[in-house]
């Protein structure tokens, strides 16, 4: 019986990209090979990526996949920190492109023995000693596994032009060490059978290759010869919503800041008035979008001393005003006291300061008290008193959210469609 791999060999591949990806957390990565992108899609959702690229010479392919790149709803959401480019291009990786050089890591995974013997010399040329990433991850199928396969005839898949032993492939890797300064690590995934693995060790093969050190004669002929060459044709680019972007962040400080504005407000009048507030809270209702979605670490916890903080500083903040200017500004108005009065509603004033010692979050995403105020300003969401020291709310408005599809890029991601579609492996069932 054929040898059976659970979870599927091309997922274990995979998986030993994202473990090297976790480990040693790459800014920078380019798949060569891409092919349907199914790599790219799980390396997006890892926040130390800022540039993720993938090539292949398949255009229609590419075309075909790349929507299943674009940023989901939840990336609009809750923004990354930092920002993240993916770009697809068509072309071969025998050719060079300026625009891969100095990667953090290039991954190739079953792509070489779909080149012939020459062009593998001209990938070797290409990878390691004209784009010179900090490491490479190279996979390929194990010749010495293949008799294992009983059904099989020939290699694995029609298109392949070679499939090298274990030392075939050791022979090639350690020559490009020697060549272009690199160090290599073997490791392979596809256990064979108990009794085999000494014999004829894993099924696909890998080479993990780190760059001994940073030439400066390479690194300078590099950068002259790589000034004009751009032999790939951009297919796919697309910038994620990041922090970075300054209306992005006006947006995700505005909405903390009204989160917690209204649930320290709700609060203080409760505990003035004596009357529980029936109105649905933030804390009812597990806030806005972006809240709802959080998922920091201990949130029981977290919420438990943020609430208690923001309720100390809310005490001691009252206890130190005279009564005229609680009625009058700085917490709380009845709406004159007339019941048929409701528009103006029960006002709060939250002074910015006391946000500002509530919320690690609001101390993160502003970087100063004077930058939270600046920030806030000009939002039409946001309603500063007149010296821009407190924020007012009005407790019984229920603003109706206005979302700019086109202006956020929400849009885009909902038009595009993330159909889910079977892989094609060769050995999907072994």
């Amino acid at each position: 019986m054929d040898p059976m791999f659970s979870p599927a060999l091309h997922r274990q591949r995979h998986e030993f990209v994202i473990d090297f990806v976790r480990s040693y957390k790459p800014k920078k990565v380019v798949d060569l090979g891409c092919s349907e992108c199914s790599l790219l899609k799980q390396l997006k959702f890892h926040l130390e990526i800022e540039l993720l690229a993938g090539v292949d010479i398949d255009g229609a392919i590419l075309k075909k996949k790349m929507c299943g790149l674009a940023p989901l709803s939840t990336d609009y959401l809750q923004p990354r920190n930092d920002q993240l480019r993916i770009d697809l291009y068509q072309g071969s990786v025998t050719q060079k492109d300026a625009r891969l050089i100095g990667f953090d890591l290039v991954t190739s995974i079953e792509l070489i023995e779909h080149l012939t013997l020459a062009d593998v010399k001209l990938f070797s040329e290409v990878v390691f000693g004209y784009m010179t990433p900090v490491a490479v991850i190279v996979s390929t199928p194990n010749a010495d596994f293949n008799p294992l396969f009983r059904r099989m005839s020939g290699f694995r898949h029609s298109d392949h032009k070679f499939e090298w032993s274990r030392a075939e492939f050791k022979s090639w890797a350690l020559k490009v060490c020697l060549d272009y300064g690199y160090e290599v690590e073997f490791s392979g995934v596809g256990q064979a059978p108990p009794g085999y693995q000494e014999n004829v060790g894993f099924c696909s093969q890998i080479g993990v290759f780190h760059r001994l050190g940073v030439s400066e004669v390479c690194n300078t002929l590099c950068s002259t010869d790589a000034e004009d060459v751009s032999s790939y044709t951009l297919l796919y680019s697309k910038i994620f919503p990041s922090l970075r972007d300054n209306n992005i962040l006006r947006r995700v400080l505005a909405s903390e800041v009204l989160y917690w504005a209204e649930k320290l407000g709700r609060r203080w009048v409760e505990e003035k008035t004596g009357v529980k507030d029936d109105a649905d809270t933030p804390d009812q209702a597990g806030g806005d979008g972006e809240e709802r979605h959080r998922a920091p670490e201990n949130p029981l916890q977290l919420e438990e001393k943020q609430t208690a903080a923001c309720g100390a500083a809310m005490k001691s903040l009252v206890e130190h005003q005279e009564v005229g200017k609680l009625d009058r500004e700085l917490f709380w108005t009845d709406g004159g006291g007339q019941q048929e009065s409701r528009k103006l509603g029960r006002c709060v004033s939250v002074p910015l300061f006391v946000l500002w010692g509530c919320c690690p979050k609001i101390c993160t995403l502003s970087g100063s008290l004077s930058n939270l105020r600046q920030l806030l300003m000009d939002n039409a969401k946001v309603k500063l008193t007149q010296d821009g020291s407190a924020l007012l709310l009005n407790l019984d408005e229920q603003d109706e959210e206005d979302h700019d599809f086109e202006d956020s890029g929400y849009a885009d991601a909902m038009r595009c469609p993330h159909s889910v579609e079977p892989e094609e492996d060769w050995d999907a069932n072994v």
